[in-house]
């Protein structure tokens, strides 16, 4: 689920007043499991909220999508996004998708957790970060659990299930480059998992590896069904709108404006001053 919090900072803006600041965090979606029978890759956690009267500098860091977890091995977490200044917020990374090994079989824990892995028996899926994401979806055997979504859990697997088991939790939604776009997706775990809306990739269902979530998305990797690795987390984003024109910027952010609102997207690391 995403929490909507209002931010005063203290000592960070005079008595004349600031920018009121809007920001939205995804972090990076963890890669889903290697086969057999991969879990999904848990969606990058997704804040968003306000900063009132604002005057200095945020500090932006935007998290990569982690790793496809090799044959038999978890999927990596996502890395962190966060925003920093006078005050400090951090979206986690979403959890990687549990791997056919006996120590790795459970998703692991992140903004959203990532799937069970389904080659010997039920496995849980990982814990969510509350107010970011869900958890992953359980295991049954020869069915991978689905990555928590920013909006849903993953989905459970469902044994004998020959489609649309495993599927990865839905992202949630935001307008604030103008336009609703869907956001931290869990990935699907294999064999069958589709993944969530928000940049979810699809499990594997053949020999090959599961299927990338997508950058800027923050969408977890979908699991690998064979002997392929886990599909790789999507890279998270940091976007930031104000009424305000800000004094500079760092890290070459996208700039675009609609509403009347300054908007800046931001891919990479950098800043922001107002």
């Amino acid at each position: 689920m995403s929490v909507i919090s209002k931010l005063t900072m203290l000592g960070a803006a005079g008595a004349g007043g600031g920018a009121e600041v809007e920001y939205l965090v995804v972090a990076g979606g963890g890669g889903g499991g290697g086969g057999n029978f991969g879990g999904g890759g848990g969606a990058g956690g997704m804040l968003t909220g306000t900063i009132e009267a604002f005057s200095g500098t945020i500090n932006v860091t935007v998290g990569a999508g982690g790793g496809g977890g090799a044959y038999q091995h978890w999927g990596s977490d996502g890395g962190n996004s966060s925003l920093s200044g006078d005050f400090s917020l951090t979206a986690t990374g979403g959890g990687g998708g549990g791997g056919d090994d006996d120590f790795e079989e459970v998703g692991r824990n992140g903004g959203s957790g990532g799937g069970g892995c389904g080659a010997r028996s039920n496995n849980s899926g990982g814990t969510g970060v509350s107010g970011q994401g869900n958890n992953g979806g359980t295991s049954v055997l020869y069915r991978g659990g689905g990555g928590g979504g920013a909006g849903q859990a993953g989905q459970n697997a469902v044994s004998g299930a020959t489609s649309n088991t495993g599927n990865g939790g839905n992202g949630l939604s935001s307008s604030i480059t103008g336009s609703s776009v869907t956001y931290a997706g869990g990935g699907g775990g294999s064999r069958y998992g589709n993944g969530g809306s928000g940049g979810g990739g699809d499990a594997n269902d053949g020999s090959g590896s599961g299927y990338p979530g997508t950058d800027g998305l923050g969408g977890g990797g979908g699991g690998s069904y064979i002997s392929g690795p886990g599909g790789r987390g999507g890279s998270g984003v940091v976007i930031i709108r104000s009424t305000s024109s800000p004094s500079g910027t760092t890290g070459s952010p996208a700039a675009t404006t609609s509403g009347g609102y300054n908007i800046y997207k931001f891919t990479g690391d950098g800043s922001i001053t107002y």
